[in-house]
């Protein structure tokens, strides 16, 4: 038990619902000065609640919260950052607009006479990127990029600099919200490396996090939601993942991956020598009906450019695209009504119109059928997300619920319920299960399996190797913008794959 001495933050009987849904129900939480403490749960489970709450979003209606052992309960996340509490959220709020600079300062920015100093701004906001992505960043990230053309690593990369720019002024504690979910191994583990820097000068950092691996690999203690409540804490040493999971789930996770025997059929996807406007430099591959073909690679290898040029968003310089009886590149438009369908990873820029409800989001691409003069039965669309909303287990109060209020998990699985509703038979899944927690990846998994079984092919993208490993049929890994030749996963182990992706195996 920590003293009061020792103890930063300290969160008694915290209440918070929103209309009928009971998002925190009387939580509590302990976490010490210098310590990394671990906040994990399912989607739905109020960590994002949590997160706002000490953020300044968002107000608690009953219980309290100690910071050093003060009442701690700030009206707005200006006053927090006062407090020195920062947060870098799993949902970007970056200005896409402004430059990485003006993005890192944002209203702190240093002056002279009255004037914004850009020379100061130029040498802040370095140092603050020499944090987390080393001395030598890489070209694209630079004070004066646009961050509307920054990848999305690049993105989470700014976010993570901000935070840590406003730690210069004294910070207490940092809320790390998935943090790596769009960062390369070599980032994350540089990432790492700042928070324990961090944590030695006296910082607490909660980490919140869906990859239960490197919660164990970063977190000294741990709080694990469910339903509102905590179920659960202690030191990360004292307990094994299995022992987290079943915290979190309320039941044990026997099987994680799920892969049936699977009968590859006709070819539905063949690319052929293919170059994007920048990436990839050269990718062929075919896709069979009934199968899994996974991509690894790292950050910025060009595999999100693989997708996005085969569903035609971004324009192809050269080679050959088939679909089914269709050569040649196509249109959004065209490939969904081919049966192509993609998940992007970065669900609020281009995956979901958050502003809109779960129902009109499942609908957009295919609505239902319309009654006299074309108009659109309310009742009837709200039916159909109903039946999608219970089939992936989406914690939400109705169909009419904004995406907006819901968790980042719930969230992806509404963008991935749009393709089962469109019925496509290409799925284009690029980092399918980010944000999502360990009991929803099982479930995402048993989905893709059966989607897989039912003769519906599957092109897959993702940083977990893990994941390639135990639900694909064929990996592929690219490198450099040249995408290898797939072979089955079974021929295959995390150590080959990060090898081939770093060029270390050549």
């Amino acid at each position: 038990m920590a003293t009061a001495a020792e103890t930063r933050l300290e969160v008694r009987g915290l209440r918070r619902s929103f209309g009928g849904t009971q998002a925190l129900a009387g939580m509590e939480l302990v976490a010490r000065r210098g310590e990394v403490h671990a906040v994990v749960g399912e989607n739905g489970a109020g960590k994002s609640t949590l997160m706002r709450i000490l953020a300044g979003e968002t107000r608690a209606e009953a219980g309290a919260v100690l910071l050093d052992g003060a009442p701690f309960a700030p009206s707005s996340p200006a006053e927090a950052r006062a407090s020195g509490v920062a947060i870098v959220s799993q949902e970007l709020s970056l200005c896409p607009n402004l430059s990485v600079a003006d993005n890192v300062l944002l209203g702190r920015e240093p002056r002279r006479f009255g004037v914004v100093d850009r020379r100061a701004m130029l040498t802040q906001t370095r140092a603050a990127l020499a944090q987390v992505a080393g001395p030598s960043p890489p070209p694209w990230l630079h004070p004066g990029a646009c961050v509307a053309d920054l990848p999305m690593a690049g993105k989470q990369l700014v976010e993570i600099a901000r935070a840590i720019a406003a730690t210069e002024t004294g910070c207490r504690l940092l809320i790390l919200d998935e943090p790596t979910s769009s960062l390369g191994r070599e980032d994350a583990q540089r990432l790492f490396a700042l928070v324990r820097e961090l944590c030695a000068r006296g910082v607490t950092v909660l980490y919140v996090s869906h990859f239960l691996e490197e919660v164990r690999e970063i977190a000294d203690r741990f709080t694990v939601l469910r339903d509102g409540k905590s179920v659960g804490a202690g030191a990360i040493r004292d307990v094994t993942l299995a022992d987290i999971v079943a915290l979190m789930a309320g039941r044990r996770i026997d099987e994680l991956f799920v892969r049936s025997a699977r009968h590859a059929g006709e070819v539905v996807l063949e690319l052929d020598g293919l170059g994007g406007a920048s990436k990839p430099e050269r990718a062929s591959l075919t896709l069979r009906r009934g199968e899994v073909l996974g991509i690894a690679g790292l950050m910025g290898a060009g595999r999100t450019e693989l997708l996005r040029a085969v569903y035609g968003l971004d324009p192809v310089r050269r080679g050959k695209i088939r679909v089914k009886l269709w050569t040649g590149p196509a249109s959004p438009a065209r490939r969904l009504a081919q049966g192509v369908g993609l998940l992007s990873e970065d669900r609020k820029g281009e995956g979901l119109v958050t502003a809109l409800s779960i129902a009109d989001n499942l609908t957009l691409s295919k609505l239902p059928a319309r009654g006299p003069l074309g108009w659109l039965w309310p009742r009837q669309q709200r039916e159909v997300a109903q039946k999608w909303v219970e089939r992936l287990g989406i914690k939400a109060r109705d169909p009419d619920q904004r995406v907006a209020e819901l968790s980042g998990g719930n969230q992806q699985k509404v963008a991935f319920a749009r393709l089962l509703h469109h019925d496509v038979d290409v799925l284009l899944l690029d980092e399918p299960t980010r944000g999502i927690d360990v009991s929803s990846k099982a479930q995402l998994y048993r989905l893709i399996d059966e989607l897989a079984c039912q003769g519906k092919a599957v092109l897959m993208v993702s940083s977990q190797l893990p994941e390639l490993l135990g639900v694909c049929d064929r990996i592929a890994v690219m490198h450099r913008g040249e995408l290898g030749e797939a072979q089955p996963a079974e021929r295959w182990t995390e150590r080959t794959l990060l090898a081939q992706a770093t060029g270390a195996a050549s």
